[in-house]
């Protein structure tokens, strides 16, 4: 599901009651706890958190004029969703999350390439997130991105 709103103040805004207080969250965790030089903004129809073109002018590949992606965090229909890209693109960080994971939640891991899913609210392991923002900066997302894309 994708948002009109402008701003993620807006977008949290006109969640559900019942998403508001998770979402507002992790919000606030990712930006606490993202390394400075990723910048949150609306993307996609969801929050965003991207590489700016001041950092990274070539922007992202499919369209240049879009900053560099790197995280998304979405209230979804059944679940609240979380986009990172960093778990996609280096192995060592997606195992390093799906072998911590079972030590904050008791639910198996519902994921995809780079979506967490978050069915149940009162399952949400937010101390998991708040590492799990920590272990990638935006030069690291660059060199990674860029690895991929020139091959």
């Amino acid at each position: 599901m994708t948002s009109d709103a402008k701003t993620p103040e807006e977008y949290i805004a006109n969640l559900p009651d019942d998403r508001k207080e998770p979402v507002s969250k992790l919000r606030k965790i990712i930006n606490d706890k993202l390394p400075k030089g990723f910048q949150e903004g609306m993307g996609y129809g969801m929050i965003g958190y991207t590489v700016p073109h001041s950092t990274y002018p070539d922007g992202y590949h499919c369209d240049p004029k879009v900053p560099l992606p790197f995280m998304n965090l979405a209230s979804q229909k059944n679940f609240i969703a979380l986009y990172h890209s960093g778990i996609y693109a280096k192995k060592e960080l997606h195992d390093w999350f799906v072998a911590e994971y079972p030590k904050h939640v008791r639910t198996k891991l519902d994921m995809g390439k780079s979506c967490i899913r978050f069915k149940n609210v009162n399952n949400i392991p937010y101390d998991l997130i708040a590492e799990l923002c920590t272990k990638m900066t935006p030069e690291e997302w660059i060199e990674i991105y860029e690895n991929a894309i020139k091959k």
